[in-house]
């Protein structure tokens, strides 16, 4: 699979966490390294964080800041070099190469793919995203409308269903890490 950049999210203040979860250890890696490594698939990969990280590839801040993961897309879209972002928050530990593979099939004719957990939750935070938004984030940015939800809600978005995820890559996929008693 080609074609697309890999951006991770490690800018949270990770408040509820208790200490930087991108540093957090988890099965013998970082979440970030985790992250980093479910996007093995990207052309090209990067984290966008106000933190510093040796993790062996750019790291980049958000460029409108305050927006919370938004501004985090918002960089990701600006500073990537392929027409596809996966963008994919540091604190998802399962997240796999699969799971990409998924996202990335099902992308034609769509500005956004995206999953509905079991929950019936979308989950922008592990999505794939066309670089065609990068106005309308930045649009919806100006005025204040940080939400992702709200984005997806307004653009060309494909879902994809979640039994299909669930069968290739297992229900724990989309297991969001906000607590370390959060992980298994």
């Amino acid at each position: 699979m080609s074609g697309f950049s890999g951006a991770v999210l490690a800018g949270g203040r990770s408040s509820r966490f208790g200490s930087d979860k991108a540093r957090y250890r988890y099965r013998g890696k970082t979440l970030l390294e985790r992250a980093l490594a479910s996007l093995s698939g990207a052309d090209e990969r990067f984290v966008v964080s106000g933190r510093p990280y040796a993790v062996g590839v750019p790291v980049y801040p958000d460029v409108i800041a305050g927006g919370g993961p938004l501004s985090g897309l918002h960089a990701a879209l600006l500073y990537a070099t392929r027409d596809w972002v996966a963008l994919a928050a540091c604190d998802l530990p399962h997240l796999t190469p699969t799971y990409w593979s998924l996202l990335w099939a099902e992308r034609a004719g769509a500005e956004v793919v995206v999953v509905r957990s079991a929950a019936g939750r979308l989950e922008p935070l592990a999505a794939l995203y066309h670089r065609a938004l990068l106005p309308t984030v930045t649009e919806q940015l100006e005025a204040g409308e940080g939400r992702m939800h709200a984005l997806v809600a307004r653009v060309n978005a494909r879902e994809v269903p979640w039994e299909r995820v669930r069968a290739a890559v297992g229900a724990q996929v989309l297991l969001n890490a906000n607590t370390p008693s959060d992980l298994p």
